[in-house]
C-alpha cells in the first residue's frame, strides 16, 4: 500500500471516481474504495485506475473532510503514526469485506441454526 501521492488540488465529481492532481502536475484518475473513520477523523482510500500505481495495486490514503458547502477536501497524512492507524483500519475494512464476500447472510443464518441445535444437544446430555 503506497503512502499518499502528494496531492494539492482535487478535481472531483464525487460519484465513484476522483481525479487527483499531484504536485508535479500529473493527473491520476482513481476509484473511491472507501471513506472510513479512525479516531474521530475520516479517511479515504483511492485506487489509481491507470499507470504504474494501477498495475501494482497501490492504494492512496488521504485524510477526508467536507467544507461547509459539502464539497470533499483531501489532505496528505503527514504523520507516520496517523498514517499507520489509517492503513491498519483500511486493512481491517478489507478483511471484513473479504469475509462478507466469502460468507453471505443466508450461510450465516444456517450456521447459527446448526450451532443452536448443537448447543441444545449438549445441554440435553
Amino acid at each position: 500500500m503506497g503512502k499518499n501521492g502528494e496531492n494539492e488540488e482535487l478535481d472531483m465529481e464525487f460519484d465513484d471516481t476522483v481525479t487527483l492532481t499531484l504536485d508535479d502536475g500529473e493527473e491520476v484518475e482513481c476509484a473511491v474504495i472507501a471513506i472510513y473513520p479512525v479516531d474521530g477523523k475520516d479517511y479515504i482510500a483511492l485506487l489509481p485506475m491507470e499507470g504504474e500505481a494501477a498495475d501494482t495495486g497501490e492504494v492512496y490514503l488521504y485524510r477526508y473532510e467536507e467544507d461547509e458547502d459539502g464539497n470533499p477536501d483531501l489532505s496528505n497524512i503527514e504523520d507516520d503514526d496517523e498514517y499507520e492507524m489509517a492503513a491498519d483500519a483500511f486493512d481491517e475494512l478489507l478483511d471484513m469485506e473479504e469475509y462478507d464476500e466469502w460468507v453471505d447472510e443466508e450461510e450465516l443464518d444456517e450456521l447459527e441454526e446448526e450451532l443452536e441445535e448443537i448447543a441444545d444437544i449438549v445441554e440435553e446430555d
